[in-house]
């Protein structure tokens, strides 16, 4: 039975889709990371030049058929971070010299027993080396760093020790081998570090920056989303409005990803303690710290994903008197949070120690807490519907709760300021006029992180009131601020 032209048509049709499909995957792909693109490029030009050992006849006389252990090579070590790079190298290398060297040794102290001994002695290595490096394998610290290397070395030992006893050649056997070995990782070394590097240990500094920040994102946009009310209703309001609070809210999810990211956390650090100085890293830079932040990241992160819970509810009663009370309380909790949390990232993302006003933050969240607390002590709660207000308690209790993963945050922080020598923040006003100033109540010193991510500013920001000759006379103690008013009756005075 033969195919129509409907059929041709629509299988034609069906191809087309699922090329552009295709192709756009690939192209966002890309654009997501354009790191991706290079990677992909530098693995071919290594493949390229180890393949000379093949294609030039003066290299694969001198090498032989064993130049393909540097094809090989290349393409087992190649990593997309210059640690993985290296550390997969490294342990490649090591585990083959290594089990060359024992394995030439075993072949020959098992010929010493004659030709009826040596495959018995022989045997008898193999088992004892390859048990004893496998059980070593279970070790934490040996399993995260040098499992690969541990792999090799049984790979490597098993082949020489065993095909030494047909070989007569068995030493130039283990050079050629060794050699293709390193040339390969060299070769891969040398391209990951010096064209276009990918450093484990700067994207894990900028994860969690960017992980910090997400939270931030969250709180700060939290009171305006939870605190919806509708007209018409005075004491219960039933809200029924997912799809309207998912669209609001859909830029705010951001932080989810925040919740699954122990596990690149963890490798990246392990790789970054591979790599040599760059950049503001230097060597034995603190990475495990980060990996405490981003563990109380994380337990922010849940956190919040069980606030969110209460943000786009179904068909629950809320009673909205008792909302309305404790709104200014909840609205000031999540958005010192949330300023906090900023000014801690913006300090990890320019390794500059964080502001007092990190600190500040914290404090007015603190006061809010106790503001709150009044509130629910106040008496409310007796005339109140216990069941209309179990959300809303509920949502203060987490609240409360993220200001102390905050307050967690921000201690190891300072403690990764410390370890990493983070550069310590200068105001560039003269102290004798800021002092005078902020003991009359019209200057509020804003550190790096609240208002910009800039290298080489503080920002001051001044109060005025009623008196414009005191910023003028700001502006005049030193010749290098620029004051800038804005809309909120405040001036910005920069450097």
């Amino acid at each position: 039975m033969g195919i129509s032209d409907e059929q041709k048509v629509g299988f034609l049709g069906s191809c087309k889709r699922k090329l552009i499909s295709v192709m756009e995957r690939i192209k966002k792909l890309g654009r997501d990371d354009p790191r991706r693109i290079i990677h992909s490029l530098k693995v071919g030009l290594a493949l390229t030049f180890v393949s000379l050992l093949y294609y030039w006849r003066p290299l694969y006389d001198g090498f032989g058929i064993a130049a393909i252990w540097a094809v090989l090579t290349v393409v087992v070590v190649f990593e997309f971070t210059v640690g993985a790079t290296l550390s997969k190298g490294l342990n490649r290398g090591l585990g083959t010299l290594l089990a060359g060297a024992l394995g030439v040794g075993a072949q020959h102290f098992a010929s010493l027993f004659g030709q009826t001994g040596e495959p018995i002695v022989l045997g008898i290595f193999v088992f004892l080396l390859a048990a004893a490096s496998t059980f070593s394998r279970f070790f934490p610290r040996i399993k995260a760093r040098y499992d690969y290397g541990v792999l090799i070395f049984i790979l490597t030992f098993s082949l020489v020790s065993v095909s030494g006893y047909r070989v007569e050649k068995i030493l130039e056997l283990a050079h050629q081998r060794l050699s293709t070995i390193l040339i390969g990782g060299a070769t891969c070394v040398f391209i990951s570090l010096f064209i276009c590097p990918v450093w484990a240990g700067e994207t894990l500094h900028n994860t969690i920056a960017s992980n910090i920040e997400k939270l931030a994102n969250y709180l700060e946009g939290f009171g305006g989303e939870y605190f919806q009310y509708e007209d018409g209703e005075e004491n219960i309001i039933v809200e029924d409005h997912h799809s309207k609070s998912h669209n609001k809210l859909s830029c705010l999810q951001a932080y989810k990803s925040v919740l699954t990211s122990q596990s690149s956390e963890e490798s990246l650090a392990n790789l970054a303690s591979w790599e040599p100085r760059h950049g503001k890293f230097s060597f034995g830079h603190p990475w495990k710290q980060y990996l405490k932040i981003g563990s109380l990241t994380r337990q922010c992160a849940y956190q919040i994903e069980s606030l969110n819970g209460y943000v786009i509810p179904a068909d629950i009663q809320v009673a909205i008197q008792f909302r309305r009370r404790i709104e200014e309380s909840c609205k000031a909790i999540s958005s010192e949070s949330g300023k906090a949390l900023r000014i801690l990232a913006s300090s990890i993302k320019t390794m500059k120690s964080p502001s007092s006003s990190s600190k500040t933050h914290i404090e007015n969240a603190k006061a809010a807490i106790d503001d709150l607390k009044h509130t629910l002590k106040s008496g409310y709660l007796e005339s109140s519907d216990l069941l209309g207000i179990i959300p809303d308690a509920t949502v203060c209790c987490i609240l409360i709760d993220i200001v102390k993963s905050v307050e967690k945050i921000s201690e190891a922080t300072d403690e990764l300021g410390r370890s990493a020598r983070f550069k310590s923040v200068e105001a560039t006003v003269s102290p004798e006029k800021t002092s005078q100033l902020l003991h009359r109540g019209i200057v509020n010193p804003v550190f790096e992180g609240e208002c910009g991510d800039g290298d080489d500013h503080v920002v001051i920001r001044v109060n005025d009131n009623n008196n414009n000759n005191e910023v003028d006379e700001i502006g005049k103690c030193q010749g290098n601020l620029d004051v800038k008013p804005t809309s909120k009756g405040e001036i910005i005075v920069c450097k």
